[in-house]
């Protein structure tokens, strides 16, 4: 499985710790995945036509920027290539793209999914991608392939493509791995991509979001949120530790870290908010021909979400198809769950902290951010709870910048950045009992990854450009 490339960069990877000085933000929402840059001073303002530093034109997916040695990094899918590339932090020139040589392209929402849609990872020297289609590839920071650790192409359920971003974690990667069917938690070496262990994980449908790291008391510890569980992985090992049930059906988030708790929020459709309707009242309104099947011509949703509610596959959206969806639905629970480090097995009714079950996004992560919990939502409603005790300071309070949110919101400087999909982006003032905002700016172009927040300035993706936004001269 496991292919390395000869090199003589290939050993000795660093640490992004050991980069004094250079400016970062090295995987899938920066540190950890937290979504915060503690030192940084990104603009207050930021436009895209008064203060951009540079633009670049860029294929669209859903990817997020991931930023290192003067560096920023991309994956991306055009004209049937995945690609992963780097650009110039200074001035946004185009340094190298390096295809990853799938044989076969994973199945994905043709508007919404992307075979590309997994952030690379990188430690300042090496960058490691994903992609669902080929598996992982890693390259140095001047694109000399260094291995590549193909996987079998990823079928997702109801084939809307894969999600996660891989993690890299001292010697090694982890990537998750949630499918249709046959998941797993996977390490590989860092350094040659051969396997390090493999842990099944047993009734987890496809999941979306990303592994992040917990350190307490002495510990170790790599979660992974998915279908209806959150759970814990001793990554020298990747033996199970800990789990908490009653989570989404469906989990597209990423879990946060702060004030020595863990916290995950997610909404998927089934609950009172969203029910899934009964077989009968569908069959019955968009079954045209009577034969008690409904087909691709019929379904009225259009063929995208056909192919996603078709689970078996054959071409014919059945009964078994429609409660299969409805019963996993049915046993999730939506929902903000705090969780108190330590524990083994089922921790659930012993570790939860708190819980909220207001305000829950269904893509953007949560983020925490100077005792606070922050959440955003379809429409821009914007909730934030106090971290500690999971007292609302406000919930659901709509945000200028509406309709859809697949960005997850970032902080620095005393600001949350919202972005949203119709590309309309929302500075708010941090804590508060409502949120207060400083600045709005329409980029005119969707936004779908996550920003980036690199010292004083910030990347922006949209669905065409790569932009570097300063805070603008004169307002």
């Amino acid at each position: 499985m496991m292919r390395l490339i000869p090199c003589s960069t290939a050993s000795g990877f660093l640490l992004l710790g050991a980069l004094a000085g250079t400016p970062s933000w090295p995987a899938f929402r920066g540190p950890n995945s937290s979504g915060i840059s503690p030192e940084s001073k990104p603009p207050a303002h930021p436009s895209s036509t008064n203060g951009v530093v540079w633009q670049a034109e860029v294929p669209w997916s859903p990817s997020s920027p991931a930023v290192a040695a003067d560096r920023v990094f991309l994956t991306t899918f055009a004209e049937g290539k995945l690609e992963t590339r780097a650009y110039s932090l200074g001035d946004g020139r185009l340094l190298w793209s390096r295809v990853a040589p799938a044989e076969k392209l994973e199945e994905f929402h043709l508007t919404e999914g992307s075979p590309a849609a997994a952030t690379p990872a990188t430690d300042g020297r090496h960058v490691v991608s994903y992609f669902g289609s080929f598996g992982l590839i890693a390259h140095d920071v001047e694109g000399r392939e260094l291995w590549r650790h193909p996987l079998p192409v990823a079928h997702t359920a109801g084939n809307f493509g894969s999600g996660t971003s891989p993690l890299l974690l001292s010697d090694r990667v982890i990537l998750n791995r949630d499918l249709a069917t046959g998941s797993s938690l996977l390490a590989v070496d860092r350094k040659d991509g051969r396997t390090l262990w493999e842990t099944p994980r047993p009734g987890a449908p496809t999941s979306y979001g990303s592994p992040i790291l917990w350190e307490h008391d002495g510990v170790r510890e790599v979660i992974v949120a998915g279908s209806l569980a959150l759970k814990s992985y001793d990554p020298d090992t990747g033996a199970e530790r800990w789990v908490v049930r009653g989570m989404p059906a469906y989990s597209c988030t990423t879990p946060v870290i702060g004030d020595g708790l863990l916290y995950y929020a997610g909404w998927s459709p089934g609950k009172a908010d969203s029910p899934w309707p009964g077989w009968e009242g569908v069959v019955e309104r968009q079954d045209k021909d009577g034969d008690g099947r409904i087909s691709p011509t019929e379904y009225e949703n259009g063929p995208a979400w056909f192919k996603a509610q078709d689970l078996d596959g054959d071409g014919w959206l059945t009964r078994q198809d429609w409660d299969t969806i409805g019963g996993l639905m049915k046993k999730g629970e939506n929902v903000l769950v705090a969780i108190r480090p330590g524990g083994s097995g089922d921790v659930t009714d012993t570790h939860v902290a708190w819980k909220a079950t207001k305000g829950l996004p269904y893509v953007p992560c949560p983020l925490y951010y100077d005792g606070r919990v922050y959440l955003v939502k379809d429409g821009g409603m914007v909730s934030c709870f106090d971290a500690r005790t999971g007292s609302p300071s406000y919930v659901q309070e709509r945000l200028p910048a509406q309709g859809g949110y697949y960005a997850s919101p970032v902080a620095a400087d005393g600001r949350v950045y919202f972005a949203s999909l119709q590309g309309k982006l929302c500075v708010v003032r941090a804590g508060g009992t409502r949120p207060e905002v400083l600045h709005e700016t329409d980029f005119g172009s969707r936004i779908a990854g996550t920003p980036a927040l690199i010292g004083d300035r910030m990347l922006v993706r949209t669905q065409s450009k790569l932009m570097l936004l300063s805070e603008p001269a004169s307002r």
